[in-house]
């Protein structure tokens, strides 16, 4: 017998009670859920904005600096002014030089300050939330919930799909364990809350 069998051996002749699975923990609910996202959205390097309505988004997305930039698209219908069509686009690689890109979100999570953005709002390019140098996601007030738990029990992919949270700019620590904002995706990453 090889010290692999011998292992396995001792491992099925122990016999251990069986264990119940945990409980999970009540969820803690502290204060109102979309003033805990827009703070944790600026913990995380973004900044946060929270506007009452569709033309009041327009209107301070399109006071924001990196909105002037020559090549922006928008996958937000009540967000107009992006420059570049992304029906257009046949090969993503065309996308290299975009500048800022506006996605809407399904849902905010308040711990953390991540937004869930389903992989058909990303037609007809994924590259659209990588590749720019500035992202702006927009989500409604009224899907702001506490915590991931929340958030799964609320995500609904009928078919195989994809989706993805995105909690602030791209960022890593583990170059020299200094944190760096920008190192393998957007730099800056603005959030609107509508309503």
């Amino acid at each position: 017998m090889n010290s692999r069998e011998t292992i396995l051996a001792a491992l099925r002749a122990t016999n251990t009670a069986p264990v119940p699975s945990p409980r999970h923990p009540t969820p803690v609910r502290q204060g109102d859920p979309v003033v805990r996202f827009l703070e944790s959205v600026k913990v995380v390097g973004g900044q946060s904005y929270r506007v009452p309505d569709a033309a009041a988004l327009a209107a301070a997305v399109a006071s924001l600096p990196v909105w002037s930039s020559p090549r922006r698209a928008s996958l937000v219908p009540d967000l107009p002014g992006g420059t570049v069509d992304l029906e257009a686009i046949v090969d993503p690689h065309e996308l290299a030089d975009l500048d800022v890109s506006a996605i809407p979100g399904e849902l905010g999570v308040a711990e953390n300050g991540a937004v869930w953005v389903k992989g058909e709002t990303l037609r007809p390019h994924r590259a659209v939330f990588v590749i720019p140098e500035h992202l702006i996601l927009v989500v409604r007030a009224q899907d702001i919930v506490n915590d991931m738990q929340e958030a799964y029990g609320r995500i609904t992919l009928p078919r195989p799909g994809y989706g993805l949270f995105i909690s602030g700019p791209s960022k890593t620590a583990d170059i020299e364990q200094s944190l760096v904002i920008g190192a393998h995706g957007a730099r800056s990453c603005a959030v609107f809350v509508v309503g």
